[in-house]
């Protein structure tokens, strides 16, 4: 079973993603994309086309807010920070990966059902 980068499994997974990486600093488009790069050592990409329609999503529930600032060069970035409702939306989000990953366990690892 052959995977192409960034296929998903699980729902949402993208989000939950794009929530975790705000969750220590607010960050601009391509600092996220670098850094899920980063932290997946390679495994994980996003295309800006994937990223910005999630972000402006989070930002229009509320989830993250987004501001302007100066890099150092002068150039001005849009970053994005997580709110209150995105970090407990980002708790919600990491239950429901932990249950998933434990039911797929489940299956992978042979565990023993009894059917009802």
């Amino acid at each position: 079973m052959s995977r192409k980068k960034n296929d998903s499994a699980f729902p949402g997974s993208n989000t939950l993603l794009v929530l975790a990486l705000l969750e220590d600093a607010d960050k601009y488009g391509y600092q996220i994309i670098r850094e899920l790069e980063c932290r997946s050592d390679q495994t994980f990409s996003m295309k800006e086309g994937t990223l910005y329609p999630i972000l402006h999503s989070l930002e229009a529930r509320g989830e993250v807010r987004s501001y302007e600032r100066a890099s150092d060069a002068g150039r001005r970035r849009r970053y994005y920070q997580l709110t209150r409702q995105g970090v407990k939306t980002l708790a919600r989000c990491r239950r429901e990966w932990e249950s998933f990953c434990k039911q797929f366990g489940k299956v992978v690892g042979g565990e023993a059902c009894v059917p009802g």
